[in-house]
């Protein structure tokens, strides 16, 4: 293997990659401790109201109710043509009783069916739930890629997945967009398609390993990245486009989990190229590794 055998130097502005991901998890640390999350009812608590309308009307004309009644960031779901699920994220019976109000003023005849109230104990254990199931992926990823491949492969893997998963945060609270069970399932989906694309290029990595010795860890790392390329950018475009329909016109329940696997598929595909070889490159350069 020769330096011909590359067309793109990656690994020439690692340490900038590097620097730059490490501002942007900085940041998103920074706005995650200043501005905190959009919880949403699963986990903030609130009221579920399931209601039955006199005639068929669409979400969007239950949405310019909701407006009208200053809960604009109510999740409505429709479960037939006039029958719907109302999620608001305050407890105050106040705001709850206007909402009902509102919509019983703009549609006579409207049935309430079920009011609930979901209290703070149910959020704090969906929290706790959802920060154990991260960390049990995140420790399995790591057993598995050391017995796969080895230590060092499996460390940076699992500080790329960290990565991806705190910027998508930081990108969340910047946003302000709410945080659902949805985006739990997004999170974690972010993590395996991230570990996908990583697992390709270390798996090359490992193929090349035997030369690292003669061309040295950045040429290896660089060619191992260039002969995986087409791939990496073929199963993100793919997998992206679906999903930006999905953000476009998938609706209020599914647009956020659509815009968090949107984010997580550029930040995981610039993960896989920069990051986990970047770290790797700097890992070997400090204490290098010939087995």
């Amino acid at each position: 293997m020769t330096r011909g055998n590359f067309s793109i130097n990656f690994m020439k502005i690692r340490r900038i990659a590097l620097l730059l991901s490490a501002v942007l998890i900085l940041g998103s640390i920074s706005l995650l401790m200043s501005r905190g999350l959009n919880l949403g009812i699963d986990f903030k608590g609130g009221n579920l109201l399931q209601i039955e309308l006199p005639e068929p009307t669409n979400v969007s004309e239950v949405r310019s109710a909701m407006s009208e009644a200053k809960a604009e960031q109510a999740v409505i779901q429709a479960y037939s043509d006039r029958g719907f699920i109302i999620r608001l994220k305050t407890d105050s019976d106040e705001e709850v009783n206007k909402v009902i109000s509102v919509m019983k003023s703009k549609y006579p005849g409207m049935e309430l069916l079920r009011l609930e109230k979901v209290g703070p104990v149910v959020g704090q254990a969906l929290r706790k739930q959802a920060l154990i199931a991260v960390c049990v992926a995140l420790l399995g990823i790591l057993a598995y890629i050391t017995f796969r491949f080895r230590f060092r492969f499996a460390v940076v893997s699992v500080l790329a997945l960290i990565h991806d998963s705190l910027i998508t945060l930081g990108v969340f609270s910047l946003t302000g967009r709410e945080i659902s069970l949805p985006f739990i399932a997004a999170i974690l989906t972010i993590v395996g398609y991230s570990l996908n694309d990583t697992i390709v290029v270390l798996d090359r990595i490992r193929e090349n390993w035997k030369h690292v010795s003669k061309e040295g860890i950045i040429n290896v790392l660089n060619m191992s990245i260039n002969q995986t390329l087409s791939r990496t950018i073929n199963t993100s475009l793919t997998t992206f486009l679906p999903v930006t329909a999905l953000f476009i016109w998938g609706g209020p329940v599914i647009v956020n989990f659509a815009f968090a696997i949107m984010v997580g598929i550029i930040v995981g595909t610039y993960s896989s190229i920069y990051i986990a070889s970047a770290l790797l490159a700097e890992w070997y350069k400090a204490s290098p590794e010939k087995r």
